[in-house]
């Protein structure tokens, strides 16, 4: 039974102590809503927009060969790809000298790995994410399984992290390759490592992009219907075609092509 202060404690919390907002009825609210939606839409178009210039920026080749420790010896840039186009590599934080060492990695590194989404989805727009840290495999993979993460996580072992900004604060990588040339085609670090997690947020960054219909991309890039490729997590298939019953409730439903709004 909560004693009287804590029950005074908690009536205190119940009452917000804040500069409330006006008070109104559900047709006032819903218009009201529907006002900020209009610009909340504006912003989703500005967002699709910037993807798209994002898939227009110039590539720069990566002419120096980098070598990682991974859990099954060395590996190069391009076997971090792990035989998909795209690469997202982002440089988390776990070392001697952070702060959490060596029970944890850094505190936002670590929220930002909790937050990434299945990846198998990401998987199956042929694109990969991966983390790289300079702490060792033994203790890397002491991590994951204290926190749960699944994902790949590569050891540094040279100038990469300098080479690619991300020698002193974490960031996002976007790498393609094309045969055995590698390009750098983006980076996000800072307040815009907020976003990501998402699949959709992922794909965003990515040269390719989504790779549906919907999107503006330039000529020639691969791109299929919205939605219909989506599959459960345990279900892609390299190659696959659609499910035809996922299909058939999307026709039925008559789900619109263009998702720009």
């Amino acid at each position: 039974m909560a004693t009287s202060k804590e029950a005074k404690m908690d009536n205190e919390k119940a009452q917000l102590v804040i500069n409330k907002p006006p008070i109104v009825s559900a047709q006032e609210w819903e218009a009201a809503r529907q006002q900020l939606l209009v610009k909340e839409k504006a912003f989703t178009r500005s967002r699709d927009a910037l993807a798209a210039e994002r898939r227009r920026m110039p590539w720069q080749a990566v002419e120096k060969q980098y070598e990682f420790d991974g859990p099954k010896g060395k590996v190069s840039l391009l076997d971090l790809f792990e035989g998909r186009l795209q690469l997202i590599l982002y440089r988390a934080f776990f070392e001697p000298g952070v702060f959490g060492w060596p029970d944890h990695a850094c505190r936002g590194c670590s929220f930002g790995a909790d937050q990434v989404a299945h990846l198998s989805h990401l998987n199956s727009r042929d694109t990969t994410l991966a983390f790289a840290s300079r702490g060792s495999q033994k203790d890397i993979e002491r991590l994951k399984a204290r926190m749960g993460w699944t994902m790949p996580w590569y050891t540094i072992t040279d100038n990469f992290d300098t080479d690619f900004g991300v020698n002193e604060w974490h960031g996002h990588n976007v790498f393609i390759h094309d045969g055995d040339k590698i390009f750098r085609t983006y980076f996000i670090n800072n307040r815009g490592d907020e976003a990501m997690g998402s699949t959709w947020n992922y794909l965003d960054m990515t040269p390719l992009g989504r790779q549906e219909k919907w999107e503006d991309s330039p000529e020639g890039y691969p791109q299929s219907e919205p939605y219909k490729w989506w599959n459960w997590h345990d279900q892609y298939a390299p190659a696959a075609a659609p499910d035809p019953g996922w299909v058939k409730v999307l026709d039925a439903a008559g789900v619109p092509v263009k998702l720009n709004d």
